[in-house]
C-alpha cells in the first residue's frame, strides 16, 4: 500500500511513508534500473492450528501462557507452607494459569485469581514470621499487630498443608 508518490526521470516511484521518500530522494539515481523479480512470493494463507502437528498446535496456542506463568512463578518465588519448593512451584503455575485462562469464563476466571492471591499470601507467611520471629520470646504488646493472627494461620495450614481446588 503505497502512501507517498514522487516522479524521478520519468517513471513514477510509491514510498511507505515520507522516510523512505526522503531516502528515495537523496540518491535517486540508485533506484533507476532496479530490476523487478519475475515472480512475487506467494501471499500468505493463514493455517489453523487445529491442522497442526502436536508440537507446532502446543507452541502456537499455549506456549505464550505457560511462558508467563513460569516467569511470574520465577518473580514471585512460591514457597507453601509444609510443602517443598517443587510442589509450591507446580501449584503456582497451576493456579497462574487457571487464573488466566482466556477460554474459562469469567466467573472461573475471577474464582481462580482469588485462589491465586490466597495461595501468595500464604507463601508470604514464611517470610513475615521469619522477618517477625526472634530467639527470645516477646510478649504479646511487643509484637506486630497481626503477627498470632499470622502465626495461627500458618500453624492451620500444617493440618491442611495443600490447598483443594
Amino acid at each position: 500500500k503505497a502512501v507517498v508518490s514522487t516522479q524521478s526521470t520519468g517513471e513514477l516511484f510509491s514510498m511507505k511513508d515520507e522516510g523512505a521518500l526522503e531516502h528515495f530522494l537523496r540518491q535517486p539515481w540508485r533506484f533507476n534500473e532496479v530490476p523487478l523479480p519475475a515472480k512475487l512470493p506467494p501471499a500468505k494463507i493463514a493455517q489453523d492450528v487445529r491442522t497442526l502437528p502436536m508440537l507446532g498446535y502446543m507452541e502456537q496456542t499455549v506456549a505464550k501462557a505457560i511462558i508467563e506463568a513460569m516467569t511470574s512463578c520465577s518473580d514471585f518465588k512460591p514457597k507453601y507452607p509444609y510443602v517443598n519448593a517443587h510442589k509450591s512451584a507446580l501449584l503456582y503455575v497451576a493456579y497462574h494459569l487457571k487464573a488466566h485462562n482466556p477460554k474459562a469464563t469469567a466467573y472461573s476466571r475471577e474464582k481462580y485469581r482469588k485462589k491465586l492471591e490466597r495461595y501468595k499470601e500464604h507463601c508470604q507467611l514464611i517470610q513475615y514470621l521469619g522477618a517477625n520471629m526472634n530467639r527470645r520470646y516477646r510478649p504479646e504488646p511487643e509484637r506486630p499487630i497481626d503477627f498470632n493472627h499470622k502465626m495461627d494461620e500458618f500453624l492451620a495450614l500444617k493440618n491442611h498443608p495443600l490447598p483443594t481446588s
